[in-house]
């Protein structure tokens, strides 16, 4: 039995053994199979060669976008630095009445003024300044409005303490017509002295050359356009204005300003404005006129000070035959502002002004001619940039004075 068994295993295990002998792969087999594993894996080598590429290629682009936008970033901030924006605006309420005439009342709501500002720097020395105003909110035909160009020059500095300019820029005469934006000074309306005799606003084209002898002490000297009088509204300086509109420059303009700032909340400055002839030589018997004007400003502490006198002589009997040729004006504002009067950064300031003024002063004329107006208001700092205005008006005129008008004028008005 046992010799049985004996034989019937071996006989399995010689059949298990020829079928696993059966299964082995020959040499040639492991050999085909090495090869098939080699091509496998230089595929795949390739593989991961290309993907690597495409992976460098994906960081260069990527570094590629971040180094452009960096420059574009850096051409931003450049641009942002040399190239900056700016203006100002104001709206005015008026309510007025004349107790003598009813139809020269006012009642009205006005946009005044809506300014922009675009300056550039193209280098350290050079410089590029612009004012652009749309007045009266409305312009063209039959509108009451006018879009003006006030200021397009440029500026070169020659030294640390001189200066060229050239184009189209503000004359350097009294305190308002080259610093006019609302939040810089008191009253709803610009004081009629500087409007009616200066005549701010006025600018001209030409050249100028800005010179600071010392600290505090500087002057501007200008060769521009001229005022051009058509004999309307009897001479009146203001009327003259030509805004470099194809301006007639038949006679040029001299224009020296000397200005001293050495203390501290002081400026007293004058200047000095002459023309060949008035009319640009179109009206016989108008001749050459010379402006004069000085004024102080002078703030210490809370306690404010402005002073100003201005004063026309023209040559020419044209002239002379309606009294224009002396005109003049002066006023004087005190205020006291109060610092943080509401909450932080919110002043309240009050001021009193008394003005004269006359464009027929000359030969036949005298005070009958002449405006004389006390205001009293307060000014509203919401921020250093934003203020509102109140303040009240009463006019004495001369007998001459066809309009006497007194009452009240709000405003808003801002700067950025």
């Amino acid at each position: 039995m046992n010799i049985k068994k004996s034989v019937l295993a071996l006989a399995v295990l010689s059949t298990l053994s020829v079928s696993a002998m059966a299964n082995t792969p020959t040499n040639e087999e492991i050999y085909q199979m090495m090869q098939e594993m080699k091509e496998e894996m230089a595929e795949l080598k390739k593989e991961n060669e290309s993907l690597k590429g495409e992976v460098e290629d994906v960081a260069g682009s990527v570094d590629a976008v971040a180094d452009a936008t960096d420059e574009a970033i850096k051409a931003q901030v450049k641009l942002s630095n040399k190239t900056t924006i700016g203006g100002y605006g104001e709206l005015h309420y008026n309510a007025h009445r004349d107790d003598d005439n009813s139809d020269n009342h006012k009642s009205q709501i006005d946009f005044h003024r809506f300014v922009l500002f675009i300056n550039h720097e193209f280098n350290d020395k050079m410089r590029f300044v612009s004012e652009l105003e749309l007045e009266h909110s409305l312009s063209g035909e039959g509108q009451p409005g006018e879009v003006e160009l006030e200021q397009a020059y440029i500026q070169y500095d020659l030294t640390q303490k001189t200066s060229l300019v050239g184009g189209l820029f503000l004359i350097p005469v009294g305190i308002m017509n080259e610093t006019h934006e609302p939040p810089t000074f008191y009253g709803v309306e610009r004081n009629d002295v500087e409007k009616n005799i200066i005549p701010t606003t006025w600018w001209e084209g030409g050249a100028m050359v800005e010179h600071e002898f010392m600290d505090g002490l500087s002057t501007k000297l200008a060769i521009t356009s001229g005022l051009k009088s058509t004999g309307s509204s009897n001479y009146a300086v203001r009327k003259a204005r030509q805004k470099v509109a194809e301006a007639d420059a038949s006679t040029l303009a001299y224009t020296g300003n000397l200005k001293y700032t050495a203390v501290p909340g002081l400026e007293l400055a004058g200047t000095i404005n002459y023309q060949d002839n008035f009319c640009q030589d179109e009206i016989d018997n108008c001749g050459s006129a010379t402006l004069y004007e000085a004024h102080a400003v002078y703030n210490r502490a809370n306690f404010g000070l402005r002073a100003l006198y201005a004063w026309w002589d023209i040559d020419g009997s044209a002239v002379k035959a309606v009294s224009a040729d002396q005109q003049y004006g002066y006023y004087v504002e005190p205020s006291y502002r109060f610092n943080n009067a509401f909450t932080m950064n919110q002043d309240i300031g009050i001021f009193g002004r008394y003005a004269v003024w006359n464009n027929q002063d000359g030969s036949g004329g005298g005070s009958e001619n002449e405006y004389s107006q006390y205001n009293a208001g307060v000014n509203w700092w919401i921020d250093k940039d934003v203020v509102v205005k109140m303040d009240y008006q009463i006019q004495d005129n001369g007998s001459a004075v066809s309009k006497t008008l007194d009452g009240l004028n709000l405003g808003i008005g801002y700067q950025f």
